[in-house]
């Protein structure tokens, strides 16, 4: 029976989700949370349509299992290709991570870029989605395939990265852009590497600000928020659970805890 104490769930292909994670635990400090990370089967960018509505179909049944009260798609390839395929199989809401991004990015900006997975952007869901919410503006888009296994790897900070991200953006340096969507959640772990490799004054559009507050609305339209004590959090992950609490903490600052394993 889903109740206020019910916990919100949210998945991503690994690590990334984090981020959206951090930012749902500030707004809604009192919710209990599960987060799961494929981290068997990471990177979903590179994985074929069929194989993302798979996995993510997969997810959802495991945290509906567990009495989801909402489903959190943390990761923008999943959000782009299997959205609407887990909104029919699943009793909770569920949001994504586009839709918000895109209206974030759409408030007052002209010229904006999109750099996500092969698989986000050939979609061309940011695309289509800014072009509903600001119809003039200018929409570019870049796939940066190799951000994904870089944070994985936990090399944010390696000359590497700095190297590659330059590489990706260098035809978008310098070029007016007024915003960057950050359209993979492991991305904002990059922020520093993308702003200075695309120059100038960039805004930089992280979504999982905007995805928390949709969260907090949908439940409150609901009537399911929790006030109660702080919530409680549980870590999954599909393999290798102690590199996910390693990078968790050190990029994150995240104290998991022990981190179950659930394999399919």
């Amino acid at each position: 029976m889903i109740n206020k104490n019910s916990p919100i769930g949210i998945f991503d292909s690994g690590l990334g989700g984090l981020t959206v994670l951090k930012a749902v635990r500030r707004l809604l400090p009192s919710e209990n949370l599960i987060y799961f990370g494929d981290t068997a089967r990471v990177p979903y960018g590179a994985k074929s349509r069929e194989a993302v509505i798979a996995f993510s179909k997969e997810i959802a049944a495991m945290l509906a299992a567990r009495g989801v009260k909402l489903l959190i798609v943390a990761c923008n390839t999943a959000s782009s290709l299997a959205l609407e395929e887990v909104r029919k199989i699943s009793k909770a809401p569920v949001i994504g991570v586009v839709d918000p991004g895109a209206r974030s990015a759409a408030a007052g900006n002209r010229r904006i870029l999109v750099i996500g997975t092969a698989a986000t952007v050939a979609s061309g869901s940011y695309r289509l989605a800014l072009k509903k919410l600001t119809p003039r503006a200018l929409v570019r888009e870049k796939a940066c395939p190799l951000f994904v296994p870089l944070v994985e790897e936990g090399w944010c900070g390696k000359k590497a990265t700095e190297l590659i991200a330059s590489e990706y953006l260098a035809p978008f340096k310098n070029k007016g852009f007024d915003a960057v969507i950050l359209g993979c959640t492991h991305y904002p772990l990059l922020k520093r590497v993308i702003s200075r490799a695309l120059g100038g004054k960039v805004k930089i559009i992280d979504s999982a600000e905007a995805t928390a507050a949709e969260a907090k609305a949908v439940l409150a339209s609901r009537c399911l928020l929790n006030s109660g004590r702080a919530g409680r959090v549980r870590f999954m992950a599909s393999d290798a659970p102690e590199k996910f609490r390693t990078l968790a903490l050190r990029l994150l600052g995240i104290k998991t805890g022990r981190v179950e394993i659930k394999r399919f």
